[in-house]
């Protein structure tokens, strides 16, 4: 944890923060900012034009907005041709974009004095050297993800994986294959995402600082040694402060929201009307698309259990609608939720999740215990962590057939619902809570290391 005097603090200093342009970036890196305008910086988000157009902008009263181009500004990722041609002119377009707007500030009255920049970014990188920036990557994920990524750039851990039956690395718990993320337990998956979580590694060490989504109580082992290599400070979990320590004013959402409905009063109804700890709460995100038969078997394994269940299910997927529906008053089916007001409500006593990020940060600052059933990139080494070493919940178990079964879904659901385990799990979850609330809390380790990133703003802005 980085120490400082905290006298004189911010000064008004201008840092761009610049995420990659999906929710579950946006969302951590908006936050941060948030905390910096808190504490009396002044932070300019940059999205890309596409997603500005998709929010309104008052919603974000506490951080400017700005904007550069991904090179598709009527839709986004939807215009392109797949992820290569995305990723592709996202570097080309947003480099360029974003040199035009840091000259236009740099010739302002509000010129930049650090650039944040997502380290899915790294170009962003080359125009705050171009322009002589401070600059800070920010790491998105969890830093025992990031470190082995890391492992894999350096040469450490070498490609395909063929040590039985776990590799043990420095600042890791042993994983065995399983537990790797999918682009190393399944080789040449997805190999241009692959190649953009190694790039987070790219002239990473030319950065002044780097910044990391999680807390130090959460990973310590990992975080002491990868600080060994890089300069990293934590600033998580990135949550709206109303669930947290609350200082931060009128910080109850995400603000930014690119998925989103009307179904907020039917839900906070539904859940009111239910007993505490009674319902399993079920979101696979944005970007799982789970098959029919797999989305079936899910459905029947929730009715089995007996418990009640709201799910995050497309309208699409008709027939597990009707399905589901068919639990009647157990279970309601929608197209959206507002998760941090699901998760942080009394009658949830499960989160029955694909293990993404920013949804098991949730789930552990909010005391909630999992489910996890997960489906590519970092999820299944965050099961892993979920289950063997925070003890809050338990990973599903993939059937020969790729499917997991309605029977295991059902006993998954049981054990942290009711089950003796579960109870631990539980008693784990609050420790946790109340470890991700101190983290931040005036005097925490995070609050302490964001003190100390400003402080370092106000010295290279007054230099």
């Amino acid at each position: 944890m980085a120490k400082v005097n905290k006298s004189g603090l911010a000064g008004g200093a201008h840092i761009l923060v610049i995420p990659y342009p999906s929710q579950g970036h946006v969302n951590p890196m908006h936050q941060f900012c948030k905390r910096l305008a808190f504490k009396g910086a002044k932070p300019t988000l940059v999205i890309t034009k596409f997603i500005s157009k998709t929010f309104d902008p008052k919603s974000t009263h506490l951080v400017a907005i700005d904007t550069i181009s991904d090179g598709f500004d009527q839709g986004g990722f939807g215009q392109s041709e797949g992820v290569e041609d995305y990723l592709t002119r996202l570097e080309i377009e947003g480099s360029r974009s974003l040199e035009h707007l840091v000259k236009s500030y740099q010739s302002s009255s509000r010129p930049i004095d650090w650039v944040v920049y997502d380290a899915f970014l790294p170009w962003a990188l080359d125009v705050a050297k171009k322009h002589d920036i401070k600059s800070a990557s920010f790491f998105t994920q969890a830093c025992m993800v990031n470190y082995v990524y890391y492992y894999i750039c350096e040469g450490v851990l070498k490609l395909p994986v063929t040590t039985p039956p776990a590799v043990e690395l420095p600042g890791l718990p042993p994983l065995e294959l399983a537990d790797m993320p999918s682009f190393v337990c399944v080789p040449g998956s997805y190999p241009d995402y692959f190649k953009l979580v190694l790039g987070q590694f790219r002239d990473v060490e030319k950065a002044d600082l780097v910044l990391v989504n999680t807390y130090h109580k959460l990973e310590v082992e990992a975080l002491e040694s990868m600080s060994k290599v890089f300069p990293i400070l934590t600033i998580g979990p990135t949550l709206p402060s109303f669930y947290l320590d609350n200082r931060v004013p009128n910080d109850r959402t995400y603000d930014i929201n690119l998925f989103e409905s009307n179904s907020s009063a039917t839900i906070a109804n539904w859940l009111d009307a239910k007993q505490p700890g009674s319902v399993v709460y079920v979101a696979f995100g944005s970007m799982v698309d789970l098959s029919r038969a797999q989305t079936e078997e899910i459905a029947r394994g929730l009715i089995a259990s007996g418990f009640g269940f709201l799910w995050v299910l497309r309208e699409s997927d008709s027939k597990e609608l009707e399905l589901a529906r068919g639990a009647h008053d157990r279970s309601l089916v929608v197209q959206w939720s507002p998760q941090l007001e699901v998760l942080s409500h009394v009658a949830v006593g499960c989160f029955f999740s694909h293990g993404g990020w920013n949804s098991t940060a949730e789930a552990l600052s909010l005391g909630v215990p999992m489910v996890v059933f997960p489906q590519w990139t970092d999820q299944t080494t965050n099961a892993k962590l979920v289950q063997d070493v925070w003890g809050v919940g338990l990973r599903v178990c993939v059937g020969p057939d790729g499917i997991v079964g309605r029977d295991e879904i059902e006993r998954c659901v049981r054990e942290v619902m009711e089950g003796e385990k579960g109870k631990e799990m539980k008693r784990n979850a609050c420790k946790w809570r109340e470890l991700a609330k101190e983290a931040v809390s005036e005097g925490g380790t995070s609050d302490v290391n964001i003190d100390y990133f400003i402080a370092q703003l106000s010295t290279y802005s007054s230099s």
